[in-house]
């Protein structure tokens, strides 16, 4: 009978405090670039069941375990969550979610060195009744270079109207211009006649 030379790997990750923010998730070995990580769990439910169901929250609070999934769709990570919902967002992550048949996943966008917290780019949706301060309230704290300030989405910048240059006609361009300007002209010397 031969013995696996194949050593055992403990686990990738641990919940520890964290210096962004509460509970983080650590690497404890190296996770290579594409690695996919945990599965972010918790009750699927509609977004109308989690409005109902934090109706009475404070909404200055920012401490929420949802995770959007599509457009009916919502993981409550709050009720039968796992170790993904201790996952801190940062501006300048190392991780990023990928969504396959309702279903959350969370994967290493890069190398991740033994003693790094993992981090998403969370992305919250900004609504259009969002308090004025929705940014303060969802204050980032990750300490990147890029950092944003905040978790929610980026500001869509408004859109410029284009205005369109008109290129200078071609050669070939003038002359279908002239023979087209002929006839008009002469149709309007007959008619002032």
């Amino acid at each position: 009978m031969k013995k696996s030379t194949r050593r055992k790997l403990g686990p990738l990750f641990e919940v520890r405090h964290s210096d962004i923010h509460g509970r983080g998730v650590f690497a404890l070995r190296r996770i290579r670039k594409g690695t996919t990580i945990i599965e972010y769990l918790g009750d699927v439910i509609t977004h109308a069941q989690a409005d109902e169901r934090y109706e009475d929250k404070d909404p200055r609070d920012n401490h929420t375990f949802l995770f959007t999934v599509d457009s009916k769709h919502v993981i409550d990570a709050g009720v039968n969550g796992n170790e993904a919902r201790f996952i801190n967002h940062g501006c300048d992550p190392n991780c990023q979610s990928t969504g396959l048949r309702k279903r959350i996943w969370i994967e290493a966008i890069r190398t991740i060195q033994p003693g790094e917290e993992l981090s998403y780019d969370y992305q919250i949706t900004r609504d259009k009744d969002d308090p004025a301060d929705a940014d303060a309230i969802f204050a980032c704290r990750c300490g990147a270079q890029n950092c944003r300030g905040s978790m929610l989405e980026p500001l869509k910048k408004p859109r410029k109207a284009k205005r369109r240059r008109k290129k200078p006609p071609t050669s070939r361009a003038k002359n279908r211009q002239k023979k087209r300007a002929l006839p008009r002209q002469a149709a309007k010397r007959r008619r002032a006649r």
